[in-house]
């Protein structure tokens, strides 16, 4: 089903179908943030934090951890023009198409996909699905996302 793109708003169950649409902003993901994430949580895998070994594996530059990407997607989600009315996140059903390099600026359209209303119904379920893509319009992640919203 083709929905709208939602323009600036926040959006509950009673102001969305299924169908439409949020575009985010982009992020670079710049070396920093890889090294910020690794300092945070303890992943050094070489990929992530020296370039020589990420060519070695293959990769042009250092790749991001999916983590990370994914973190930057929920962060884009929180501070596009339009948001959803939301609760809390449920969560994530989610797959790492292609490496994000440092250097690399991703984005996400959110479309939705499902809406349920809660049993007291002041809250709703609402099934996101998100591409995220690279400056090369590449899909980098993919995924859905569970969100409770405001009725």
């Amino acid at each position: 089903m083709s929905g709208r793109t939602l323009g600036p708003g926040r959006y509950g169950l009673a102001d969305l179908r299924t169908g439409d649409v949020i575009e985010t902003g982009q992020c670079a993901v710049t070396p920093a943030l890889i090294d910020a994430f690794a300092a945070m949580t303890g992943d050094r895998f070489e990929i992530h934090m020296d370039r020589d070994a990420a060519l070695r594996h293959g990769f042009r530059d250092r790749v991001a951890h999916g983590l990370l990407v994914l973190s930057l997607v929920d962060g884009l989600k929180n501070q596009a023009p339009a948001q959803f009315a939301a609760l809390a996140s449920l969560g994530w059903d989610w797959s790492f198409a292609a490496p994000v390099l440092a250097g690399d600026s991703i984005a996400a359209t959110i479309t939705v996909a499902g809406l349920r209303a809660t049993s007291d119904g002041k809250r709703a379920v609402a099934t996101l699905d998100f591409d995220v893509t690279n400056q090369r319009s590449e899909t980098v992640q993919r995924g859905v996302n569970r969100l409770m919203i405001y009725a």
